[in-house]
C-alpha cells in the first residue's frame, strides 16, 4: 500500500477494483495477457508481405491447378531479346507479354499476361494457332495462358521439347 499512496492514480484504482482484482495473481495474468496481445499485435504488423513476384506466381500455380480450360487466340506480343544461356545463339525474341481474347458464356473478354519470367516456356510462340486459357469459373476475368506446370500455347516445332513431362522426341524409333 505504500507505492499506491505516493501515486494518486494508482491508490484512485486500488479503491474502484474489487478485493479480487487487486491480487498480485491476478495483476500477473493481466500483464501476460497485455503482453501476448502485443506480442501478437506487433508479428501482424511486422511480419514479411509477399512480393508482386510471389502473389503473380501464387495465382498462376491456383489457376494451373484449379482453373477451367476454354480456348482462345492470341491477339498481340510485346517481344524482347533475352539470353538464354543453354543457346548457342546469343539471343532470342521472346514475347514478354502476351495479349489474348477469349468468350466464355457469350461474354469476350481480353487480357495479358505477363510473361518475362516464364521465358523458357514462351519461346517461339505461334501467333496464328489457337490457345488455351485456363480462368476461375467465379471470375473469369482472372486467367492466364502460362504457367510454370501448364502450357496452353502452340509452340513451332523447331526446337524439340518434353510437353507435361512427357519426351515425345525420344521414344523408340522403328
Amino acid at each position: 500500500m505504500l507505492v499506491f499512496r505516493t501515486l494518486p492514480v494508482l491508490a484512485a484504482l486500488s479503491e474502484i477494483l474489487s478485493p479480487s482484482l487487486r491480487s498480485p495473481r491476478n495483476a500477473v495474468a493481466v500483464a501476460a495477457t497485455v503482453a501476448a496481445v502485443g506480442g501478437v499485435a506487433w508479428y501482424l504488423l511486422r511480419k514479411p508481405r509477399p512480393t508482386a513476384e510471389e502473389m503473380e506466381r501464387s495465382r498462376r500455380e491456383q489457376l494451373a491447378a484449379n482453373g477451367r480450360i476454354t480456348d482462345g487466340s492470341i491477339t498481340e506480343t510485346a517481344e524482347g531479346h533475352i539470353h538464354h544461356p543453354a543457346d548457342t545463339e546469343a539471343t532470342h525474341a521472346t514475347p514478354q507479354v502476351i495479349v489474348y481474347n477469349y468468350r466464355i458464356a457469350g461474354v469476350s473478354y481480353e487480357a495479358a499476361q505477363d510473361v518475362t519470367t516464364l521465358s523458357e516456356l514462351v519461346r517461339d510462340v505461334r501467333t496464328d494457332l489457337p490457345i488455351q486459357v485456363r480462368y476461375e469459373p467465379h471470375n473469369p476475368a482472372n486467367s492466364i495462358v502460362v504457367a510454370e506446370t501448364w502450357s496452353g500455347l502452340r509452340l513451332s516445332a523447331e526446337l524439340p521439347r518434353p510437353v507435361l513431362g512427357i519426351d515425345r522426341y525420344h521414344g523408340s524409333e522403328g
